[in-house]
């Protein structure tokens, strides 16, 4: 998993809740279990019309935020079923980042298991967003500093320790689980000294 310092963009603007997984990453896009190459299929129903021409009025279709490599939403964002492509397909379309009040549980976990930041922020603080997103200017989230940049405001932001640091090195569920490998190797070794006559009478038995 790569590993998240900081993401410099123009950030695009989807303030609606409620934005589920099915609208993120339509069904009939689920069979590959690939994770590159799903970046076009994101939000299909909404960039695409029904003989598959780019609707132009769709953010995600409009330069710069074409580009957008940070997601501003609303409540409860990746709702619904519990489908990992989603934030695979956010991440395959150049999104590192998505900034709304509250995730959907399944969807948050999902996004930190690979490497897109879920950031949670105040209603007043993302409409402040929203309206300098719309005028095409940077926005600079910063997971070292723990902080947003934008014009010359700084907006600090809480985020947990663990995933915090699970993001800046890149970790993924193995690499973590690796992390106690002594932990594991010497329960393991306990468990064979205490149970070892367990062992013996199931070969018997067998």
């Amino acid at each position: 998993m790569q590993k998240f310092y900081d993401v410099k963009s123009v950030a695009a603007v989807i303030n609606e809740i409620n934005i589920d997984t099915d609208a993120i990453i339509p069904k009939q896009f689920l069979k590959t279990i690939e994770r590159t190459g799903l970046g076009k299929f994101l939000f299909f129903d909404r960039r695409y019309d029904s003989s598959n021409n780019i609707k132009k009025d769709f953010i995600l279709n409009k330069v710069p935020w074409n580009k957008a490599r940070i997601l501003i939403a609303g409540n409860n964002f990746g709702c619904g079923s519990s489908r990992e492509h989603a934030p695979w397909a956010l991440l395959d379309f150049g999104i590192k980042c998505i900034i709304a009040p509250s995730f959907a549980d399944i969807f948050f976990n999902n996004s930190i298991k690979n490497g897109l930041l879920p950031l949670t922020l105040p209603k007043s603080s993302i409409e402040v967003l929203c309206a300098h997103a719309l005028e095409k200017k940077l926005i600079k989230v910063s997971l070292l500093e723990k902080k947003i940049f934008y014009d010359n405001i700084i907006l600090d932001f809480n985020i947990s320790d663990e995933v915090r640091e699970r993001l800046l090195n890149g970790y993924d569920d193995i690499e973590l689980t690796l992390q106690k490998k002594d932990m594991i190797e010497f329960y393991e070794k306990k468990n064979l000294l205490e149970s070892s006559w367990r062992i013996i009478d199931n070969e018997r038995k067998s």
